[in-house]
């Protein structure tokens, strides 16, 4: 009863976070607070990272962690799934070599706003669809490659299981509805871009046909 009860913790603490991630992550939810305070939406992205992070270290310090391995890898298999794990953070380094990393991290935005260039039409960042690099081959790369940082451990636990599993379906479910802001943001071409590329996991046999000039 107790290792049960330490499980449904475990999902109920992650579902808080994701909950409050999703909501705030929202294309209503900003565009509601921008119809508010205007052109200060430029501090909301560092506010949402900060948030996140804070609640994420929480959930996973509230969550209990029972002593139960369910793997220990020995050797050469460890060193295997270490590479791998390797393969994956290049692939993440790969994919945010794409993005404006001061704009994603809510930086650029507060400049922007400190020299009176700031529109609140960017909600809260100035958003460009990238279809490059690992964009060809899968519409949310930093979310593959995070599953393959995360999923391949050379030894796993209860508790990092039931996490790893909360993230899969997060990772998922919260590609959903990301998408949708993205459908809204850049309606017919999104769609295209939707329709050739894969959602998370890469397919060779399915070719992004569109072009960075046609977006």
């Amino acid at each position: 009863m107790s290792l049960f009860f330490d499980i449904f913790t475990i999902i109920f603490l992650f579902f808080l976070f994701a909950s409050s991630h999703s909501i705030l992550a929202a294309f209503n939810v900003k565009q509601r607070i921008t119809d508010k305070i205007g052109n200060k939406i430029a501090f909301y992205r560092l506010f949402f990272n900060v948030s996140s992070i804070l609640i994420f270290v929480a959930v996973y310090f509230l969550s209990p962690k029972p002593n139960i391995i369910i793997y220990d890898l020995q050797f050469p298999y460890d060193i295997i799934i270490f590479g791998i794990q390797i393969l994956g953070i290049i692939g993440l380094f790969w994919s945010g070599s794409y993005l404006h990393l001061k704009e994603f991290l809510g930086i650029t935005q507060i400049e922007r706003y400190f020299n009176g260039t700031y529109s609140p039409d960017d909600l809260d960042e100035h958003h460009e669809l990238v279809i490059k690099g690992p964009f060809k081959y899968t519409r949310h790369p930093l979310y593959f490659f995070s599953i393959i940082v995360l999923g391949f451990r050379p030894t796993m636990d209860l508790f990092y299981l039931v996490f790893f599993l909360c993230m899969l379906i997060y990772f998922y479910i919260g590609s959903i509805y990301e998408e949708k802001n993205l459908e809204k943001r850049y309606g017919k071409s999104y769609l295209n871009y939707k329709k050739n590329t894969p959602r998370l996991i890469p397919n060779p046999f399915l070719t992004n046909k569109i072009s960075q000039e046609n977006v």
